[in-house]
């Protein structure tokens, strides 16, 4: 089960995406430095999709890619943002909470869309934030990562709480509504190699409320 805690100093964030082609799933892991956003390291790893899409259970698709991307990267950052969501999820363990468990390391859910509860109307202004409901539990935030933009849904994963969790993806995010680890993820996870270049589904960057 996901847990939250207190985390130390952090000094690489990586940003963890995948895209689906065809009946396969391509994982990328973007390592970056805290203080400049600089990259770091990056690792990519491909799979043959043996798990249907069933809404909820996404991460039994895309959590073994990811785990063999991992197992490529030549650095070890101290926490992740992942394309989705944490306890934010119907069973209060989304793909950011179930990669954070596998692999041992703190991660944060960073969807781009509702996928349970609700929230009241947040100010325009960045760093604004809403509590989201779900069952009379508060299982993240709507945050404004940019003046005026949609907000993204932050959400505890793993080994963190949710103040620390806020801090790190407005830290990651100076200029754009997604925080950069992602966003160079979700380019990397696109890269197909030439052989397997047929019609693409992105299942993180299209950010529909399937998302788990």
């Amino acid at each position: 089960m996901a847990r939250s805690g207190a985390l130390p100093r952090v000094e690489l964030v990586a940003g963890v995406d995948c895209s689906e082609r065809a009946d396969r799933v391509r994982a990328a892991i973007v390592v970056v430095r805290l203080e400049d956003l600089e990259v770091v390291a990056t690792a990519t790893a491909e799979r043959v999709l043996k798990f249907p899409y069933v809404p909820g259970l996404l991460a039994f698709r895309e959590v073994p890619a990811i785990e063999d991307a991992w197992r490529k990267l030549e650095v070890r950052p101290d926490v992740l943002l992942v394309d989705g969501h944490g306890i934010a999820h119907p069973r209060r363990i989304g793909v950011a909470s179930h990669v954070g468990v596998v692999l041992d390391v703190p991660s944060i859910g960073c969807g781009k869309s509702v996928l349970v509860g609700a929230h009241e109307e947040l100010a325009l202004t960045r760093g604004s934030r809403a509590p989201l409901f779900h069952d009379h539990e508060c299982v993240g935030v709507a945050l404004r990562t940019r003046d005026g933009v949609k907000p993204i849904y932050v959400s505890v994963g793993h080994r963190i709480d949710l103040e620390r969790a806020i801090e790190l993806v407005l830290a990651c995010a100076p200029r754009f509504r997604v925080p950069e680890p992602i966003r160079r993820a979700d380019r990397l996870a696109g890269e197909w190699p030439t052989s397997t270049r047929t019609p693409v589904r992105r299942s993180r960057s299209t950010g529909s409320a399937g998302r788990s």
